[in-house]
């Protein structure tokens, strides 16, 4: 899945969604690229949460850079999905990492990957385990994964096919491990049957644009569940995705929690959005509009903090959307470039999920008492799905945000 901000050129903003700065993300060659992946670890993984050393050591050692496509290699190593074709993405480095850890990986386990795409959780999980099975829908990415696996020997554990993930690979069943990088409705009843008593799974549940990632043990014939925090996949294709019930209607965009109004349930991410760092959600009395809101504070220049919200917005349906919000920020000071400030962004994606165009509400600096802000956009005609952003965006301060709503409107 993946994961995006507000920057005014898309060069600086990977590196403030990395935490990594902006001369280090022109570097070049293979000392460089070791450098980034020892940066990424440093500076985004371990401070949100990922701890375990084994897992660590695999995020140093995969180089990413080999698994997207060569035009976006500079990109390898920022906390960003990334579009690797057939629109499909490979995930930001910290859900893999997350993901990865959650699975409890031991050197013994035989482990199933639903969703191989370029074949980077593949490699991560390589050397963690004693057998990959990896199953890919789209048969040009399965076939360009399975060559490439094969053609690096520290891969030789790794296994792939090109098939419907929904099925399984029952042939190698039981499975101490399966993880699921794309996002079904519901858990495939297959998968179930083919995953060991006791086995756990990672998979991300539910609608097309309100996931929640669970880890899963398998108790009997049930399996027993754990929320982790809500992200954003692509959808599990084939046979998941003609037992989806309910679509998404991207022709009357919106989005949900806007008003941070629901409680936090117990993993403490914000409802309805993802990929939540550095914020509290607050019940103070003091909020614009209702009683709550979110709150960002941030005491490291360069460090980013965010909220972020997928939705489905066709540009053929919808012409024009009005974004708007209300802000307040105290001592916020810019970061380490002109565009590391709070603002509220949006961001526009195709069919293949290329990025086709940004715009943002603020920046905003200093100190300001709740202020509405709102603008009427253009939606390039070529939109199939858009991404919201809250934040800091690597400056420093505290940054509060209320009310964030989006609307189709005639133009």
């Amino acid at each position: 899945m993946m994961l995006l901000r507000i920057l005014a050129t898309f060069a600086i903003l990977t590196c403030l969604v990395s935490g990594i700065s902006h001369s280090v993300c022109l570097g070049q060659g293979t000392d460089i690229q070791e450098q980034k992946r020892n940066r990424l670890v440093q500076e985004v993984l371990i401070p949100s949460g990922v701890s375990s050393p084994r897992v660590l050591d695999a995020m140093r050692q995969t180089e990413r850079h080999l698994f997207v496509p060569e035009r976006l290699r500079e990109r390898a190593y920022f906390d960003m999905a990334l579009p690797i074709g057939d629109a499909q993405t490979i995930s930001s480095p910290l859900i893999v990492a997350m993901m990865t850890q959650a699975l409890d990986t031991q050197p013994t386990d035989k482990v199933l990957e639903i969703g191989t795409g370029s074949g980077y959780q593949a490699a991560v999980l390589s050397p963690l385990v004693k057998e990959v099975y990896t199953i890919e829908i789209v048969e040009s990415l399965g076939l360009s994964a399975k060559k490439l696996l094969a053609s690096i020997p520290k891969y030789k554990n790794v296994t792939v096919k090109v098939g419907d993930g929904f099925l399984g690979w029952p042939e190698h069943a039981p499975f101490d491990k399966i993880i699921v990088t794309c996002s079904p409705e519901n858990v495939p009843q297959p998968l179930v049957d083919q995953l060991a008593d006791g086995g756990l799974m990672v998979i991300p549940v539910g609608e097309r644009y309100q996931q929640t990632l669970y880890l899963m043990r398998k108790k009997g014939k049930s399996l027993e569940r754990e929320a982790l925090l809500p992200t954003l996949f692509v959808p599990m294709t084939g046979e998941a995705e003609a037992k989806r019930q309910k679509q998404a209607d991207p022709a009357n965009p919106s989005l949900v929690n806007g008003d941070f109004e629901m409680p936090l349930p117990e993993n403490g991410h914000v409802v309805g959005w993802y990929y939540q760092r550095g914020l509290t959600w607050e019940n103070d009395g003091t909020a614009p509009t209702g009683k709550c809101y979110v709150r960002f504070d941030n005491e490291v220049t360069g460090q980013p903090t965010s909220l972020l919200q997928g939705l489905g917005i066709d540009g053929r349906a919808v012409t024009h959307i009005k974004l708007s919000g209300t802000v307040k920020v105290e001592n916020v000071k810019q970061g380490t470039s002109s565009d590391e400030l709070p603002a509220i962004s949006i961001q526009f994606f195709d069919e293949d999920r290329k990025r086709v165009g940004i715009h943002w509400l603020g920046p905003f600096r200093g100190t300001k008492k709740w202020q509405n802000v709102h603008e009427t956009l253009r939606v390039p005609l070529s939109t199939r799905e858009a991404i919201v952003s809250i934040g800091l965006f690597g400056a420093t301060g505290t940054a509060c945000f209320d009310h964030v709503t989006l609307e189709s409107v005639t133009k």
